[in-house]
């Protein structure tokens, strides 16, 4: 009560969070579009703050309500606004990438409105604890206590319960949350995401840095699973999601591979699959799934009719895989062209 007595004076006004805790590389601005300076503990920020995180950095930011925002490595946060009072309390805060865990405190008869934003994602909070991954257009959000409202730049949002996790990207409606069973990979994330923004930071930064692509290979797997069950537009959002979270080769070109067989078995659509195979082979030339997609190119084609050019992706196979896994169904395609 004593710190909210306080937020009306005009030598408080300005500052609505302070730096708690800190360690390794860490900067702060005071405004947009101005140089970082090295930020230390202690450090009182203002609304229009920002506060930037190195490859080893953790700030733990303490707001004037006394919620908490810990912010692990690689990250950049703005302080937007803030305006606290004994009936309400709304702030807004943009994660342009990084990891985040936000701790909303929430007073009985005290209306809260938090929002922390990225540049194609919103979670509105009311009292509640959850974590935020930004990469690139990506979002994923776990849900640690209370209820999280996640919406995306279209219509429609998404609920994040405790113990779920959500995730968008490109602005699109968040998926349906997914309840994170212990013992799975999706739990492995999380656990991975909890130590990198614990009360105090992890020794080695290496699985905080690994994570989107173990989120990513998650949602490879996720995603076939969704498509067998019938929910093709779902499941190829998610295999998009994996494609913006990752830049692996290998997890890329499993994500693409299962798009093109969504587009093309499922949704009737070989033109998308051809473009997602093609993509494969021009950015992956020598990644192992370039054969399965070559392959897959020539059956499309020939599917379509397009006989002189699926004989051309034919003989292209025979030429570059003589031994390939699919060396078999490519003779039998190109004796029932020659035909």
């Amino acid at each position: 009560m004593a710190i909210l007595c306080l937020v009306g004076s005009s030598a408080f006004a300005a500052t609505i969070a302070k730096v708690t805790n800190c360690s390794g590389s860490i900067f702060f601005r005071d405004r947009n579009n101005v140089p970082y300076q090295k930020l230390d503990k202690g450090k009182s920020l203002a609304e229009g703050g920002w506060v930037k995180t190195g490859a080893n950095g953790w700030i733990e930011l303490t707001l004037i309500d006394n919620s908490r925002f810990t912010i692990a490595n690689n990250s950049e946060l703005e302080l937007a606004s803030l305006h606290v009072d004994r009936n309400k309390k709304e702030g807004v805060f943009n994660l342009t990438q990084g990891k985040l865990r936000s701790s909303v405190t929430k007073l009985s008869g005290q209306q809260t409105s938090y929002q922390v934003r990225s540049k194609t994602a919103v979670a509105g909070i009311k009292g509640t604890e959850f974590l935020m991954l930004s990469e690139g257009p990506a979002n994923v959000f776990f849900g640690n206590e209370g209820t999280v409202k996640v919406s995306g730049q279209q219509e429609g949002s998404e609920p994040l319960p405790p113990g779920s996790m959500t995730q968008t990207t490109r602005g699109y409606r968040p998926i349906e949350s997914v309840q994170v069973e212990p013992g799975t990979p999706i739990a492995e994330a999380k656990s991975a995401f909890e130590a990198a923004t614990a009360a105090a930071p992890p020794e080695d930064w290496l699985a905080s840095d690994n994570l989107p692509n173990i989120l990513a290979r998650w949602n490879v797997n996720y995603g076939h699973y969704l498509a067998d069950s019938g929910k093709y537009e779902q499941a190829l959002q998610v295999f998009q999601i994996a494609l913006d979270l990752s830049k692996l080769a290998d997890i890329r070109c499993d994500a693409r591979l299962e798009r093109g067989a969504v587009q093309g078995r499922f949704l009737s659509n070989p033109e998308a699959a051809l473009a997602e195979y093609e993509l494969i082979i021009e950015e992956y030339p020598s990644a192992p799934q370039a054969e399965t997609a070559l392959f897959y190119i020539g059956q499309v084609l020939y599917e379509l009719s397009f006989k002189e050019r699926a004989t051309a992706r034919f003989k292209e196979y025979r030429s570059k895989y003589p031994q390939g896994k699919h060396r078999g169904n490519v003779d039998t395609l190109l004796n029932l062209l020659d035909k």
